[in-house]
């Protein structure tokens, strides 16, 4: 006896998701928030949170000072109401940064008090501009067991100027973050506002093992590009990001640069988000994605008031893939397209780019959507020569204002999914959304894990 399609989708979806734990790990990891056995405020240090005197001194020698408590159990600096106005600078190993309710950390309007650093290997340049970047306001190099948490204290970006600046073509370099590791790992950022970042609010880039949780990210509706969390191997969860660009973006590096560096992201999960973003996506891959996104696990969102729900991009001189996504149980509102991939978006960082280094889109799995309403449910343009394949679409339900669905060079699985989908994602049987394959280059031990 056959059995039904429904019920076929049902077990493999959950064969899925049991093999999916290892995404969900990182979420389950229990970080730590015991007291650090010594403390000390930044007043002890000379700051003053008036919102006028300049503390980067005094952050800097607090920072100095508790690093030599790293090999005595770690430190907490502890930061009381006021507001601390400061420029960049740079964390320790083993540290609680802890901002007390009423607590306001004031990025510096000021250029010149934001170090100059080189840019990211992996994307060769800086994104807006060739050459050097402004550091972050908060940085950390190579650290493990770090925590940033408080009493929902908060950081204020005050990007305002920094946004007029990149609107007017005035700026020197590409404009900081507010938050950045490099290379980190144990990572605890929880608790806390973000506001007005000049850029990226939190970026940890070639680090494992982060949790972002109970966070609120908020600027503008017309900030220029500013991105709620751009992150790697992380876990991000219980948290509301509103923003003018993507809130939250899987990147990982920039045509030959990362392709060369060869650092992919993944095993990230994703959860419990309420998120919107009126000139970019909820969520978002790419498209500087050439070292690589797999493995990554989303679920339960709200994504409201949005240019676009769930986009993946890239094009032609990219490299790299976009593979084993699974996103489940997402509510889509007053969104103008729900779901887009397409294959002709980005720019490169020079002409030095292999134009015949085609990306790779597949294995990407959609289940149990609502919207209402929408504008197109769904963008699917792929690459003549790399096609996106395996896309498959279950339980998916919008309300649409149009003929819903544009389709090119894409094939796929759907399964109960209103409107109806064009052809091409109609054209595979349901076994090619849980086949590994070809596709892990002789990973073998890819190919048995995701061998669905």
């Amino acid at each position: 006896m056959k059995m039904p399609v429904a019920l076929v989708w049902l077990l493999a979806f959950t064969n899925l998701l049991i093999r999916g734990e290892s995404n969900n790990a990182i979420c389950k990891k229990n970080f730590k928030l015991e007291p650090r056995p010594h403390s000390v405020s930044i007043l002890e240090f000379g700051a003053v949170g008036d919102g006028k005197a300049l503390n980067t001194l005094a952050f800097q020698n607090a920072i100095f000072y508790l690093k030599s408590f790293a090999d005595k159990g770690g430190a907490q600096l502890y930061v009381p109401p006021g507001k601390w106005l400061t420029g960049s600078f740079n964390l320790t190993s083993h540290l609680t940064l802890f901002l007390e309710k009423g607590a306001t950390i004031l990025a510096s309007p000021d250029p010149s008090h934001w170090d100059i650093v080189t840019p990211l290997p992996s994307y060769g340049r800086g994104i807006e501009l060739p050459g050097k970047r402004y550091r972050s306001l908060i940085n950390g190099d190579n650290l493990l067991d770090v925590v940033i948490t408080g009493d929902n204290g908060t950081f204020d970006g005050q990007g305002a100027a920094w946004w007029e600046w990149l609107e007017s073509g005035s700026l020197n370099y590409s404009r900081p973050h507010l938050i950045e590791f490099v290379s980190s790992k144990n990572i605890l950022i929880s608790n806390l506002t973000f506001l007005n970042a000049p850029s990226v609010n939190i970026h940890p880039v070639y680090c494992s093992q982060v949790h972002i949780k109970k966070v609120l990210i908020e600027t503008p509706v017309d900030s220029p590009y500013v991105l709620g969390i751009v992150p790697d191997n992380v876990c991000i969860e219980d948290s509301t990001i509103n923003v003018g660009h993507d809130a939250v973006s899987l990147k990982s590096g920039w045509d030959q640069y990362g392709i060369n560096y060869g650092r992919p992201t993944t095993t990230v999960h994703i959860r419990n988000l309420i998120l919107k973003s009126p000139t970019g996506a909820g969520i978002s891959f790419g498209s500087e994605m050439s070292g690589g996104v797999s493995d990554v696990t989303v679920e339960r969102l709200t994504i409201h008031s949005s240019l676009e729900g769930i986009a993946f991009r890239t094009t032609r001189g990219r490299g790299g893939y976009i593979r084993n996504i699974t996103i489940s149980d997402v509510d889509l509102s007053d969104v103008d397209i729900a779901i887009i991939a397409d294959g002709h978006t980005g720019s490169h960082p020079d002409d030095k780019y292999d134009r015949n280094a085609l990306p790779v889109v597949t294995h990407i799995v959609m289940r149990n959507f609502t919207g209402e309403g929408i504008g197109l449910a769904g963008k699917f343009t792929g690459i003549g020569e790399s096609p996106f394949t395996s896309i498959c679409l279950a339980d998916i339900h919008l309300q649409t204002r149009s003929d819903s669905w544009i389709c090119s060079y894409v094939s796929g699985f759907s399964d109960d999914v209103s409107p109806e989908p064009c052809q091409e994602l109609m054209s595979s049987p349901l076994s090619s959304c849980f086949a590994g394959g070809s596709i892990y280059g002789g990973d073998t031990a890819a190919e048995s894990y995701y061998s669905w």
